[in-house]
């Protein structure tokens, strides 16, 4: 018998790829937002593009991949000024995790991601639940870490019509130097589209790790 998934769980040693941008269209992001919420005031968007080898890395979820993604969002920043964050988009490989997630007001899909490192280059990919191929990364990496990270980050969502905040433990290491080379979105026609970056792409902030270790929360509360 599977056991059961209870907040909170526990994941180690993922591999990420995590950056921020500039998107094209601003006010069409801003648009994804439920009322109430306020994108940041360089308008950001987020990507989470992740791997999660094996069963033993969790707490109970089992292995997984999964890309996630959305909108910085303005007046909800923690303590060391990290950005509040609102989920819109959200490809998990994994279905008893979508289950779980889909429970606490997370938009949960079927995907699949793969990160590959040839030389000192990452190649992300992240595919709809169909196959469909929607975004893929390329980023210059290195061996080295050069810096050791923990904090908390904090995600919003809209569960029931109410929303809520979730502060997300963790800790990992980081490699330097770090670039993103290249960020294509595939799929014109899927509704994340609308958080593509622009031309030239910007980026206001990113890391790769190959270990990061994390929670989902226990300790959900009403925004």
């Amino acid at each position: 018998m599977a056991q059961e998934l209870l907040p909170p769980q526990l994941i180690t040693k993922a591999r990420m790829l995590y950056f921020c941008w500039v998107p094209a269209d601003p006010a069409a992001c801003a648009a994804l937002l439920p009322a109430g919420l306020t994108p940041a005031a360089n308008k950001a968007i987020y990507i989470n593009q992740y791997v999660v080898d094996t069963d033993a890395q969790t707490s109970h979820f089992g292995a997984y991949s999964l890309t996630y993604m959305g909108l910085d969002l303005d007046g909800l920043d923690l303590e060391d000024e990290t950005p509040g964050r609102f989920w819109t988009h959200y490809f998990n490989s994994n279905p008893g995790m979508r289950a779980y997630a889909a429970d606490r007001g997370i938009p949960a899909d079927a995907g699949k991601t793969e990160l590959v490192i040839e030389g000192d280059v990452l190649t992300a990919t992240t595919k709809a639940g169909d196959g469909a191929l929607l975004f893929r990364t390329k980023a210059r990496v290195s061996d080295t870490i050069g810096e050791s990270v923990r904090g908390h980050l904090r995600y919003i969502t809209q569960n029931g019509g109410i929303m809520e905040s979730g502060r997300y433990a963790y800790v990992g290491d980081i490699v330097a130097p770090f670039e993103v080379l290249s960020f294509e979105f595939l799929a014109p026609d899927h509704s994340s589209y609308s958080l593509r970056p622009a031309d030239p792409l910007e980026i206001t902030f990113g890391f790769y790790s190959p270990s990061s270790s994390f929670c989902y929360p226990g300790g959900v509360e009403p925004l």
